[in-house]
């Protein structure tokens, strides 16, 4: 008997992260927290996801955040948001996090 493989359901659409990976203009504080201070916007990151500050932010944390909120992408392009760009890669993380909140959708 063939097992099928299927991607669990996350109850949300598909879409997008709600800003552009360098739309630094779209929130100006969270882009100069991230500039100022990369290892403590890491930690209010891995605290927003329940994970532990420790183990630092990178690609694996942004594909989980992608993956719970259903967004578009894929292992391969969070693993070049952050070689390119970690800065943006996070402030971008950040940001959709608050508007998630916002929307009372986090």
């Amino acid at each position: 008997m063939r097992e099928s493989f299927s991607i669990p359901q996350t109850g949300y659409p598909p879409s997008d992260f709600q800003t552009g990976l360098c739309a630094f203009y779209s929130d100006c504080g969270t882009c100069c927290y991230g500039l100022c201070c990369f290892p403590c916007m890491a930690c209010s990151i891995a605290g927003d996801m329940d994970e532990c500050c420790l183990c630092g932010i990178n690609m694996a944390m942004r594909s989980v955040y992608r993956t719970r909120y259903n967004i578009n992408g894929s292992l391969c392009s969070d693993f070049m948001a952050y070689v390119c760009c970690p800065i943006c890669a996070i402030c971008q993380l950040k940001r959709d996090i608050d508007r998630r909140k916002e929307q009372g959708v986090f």
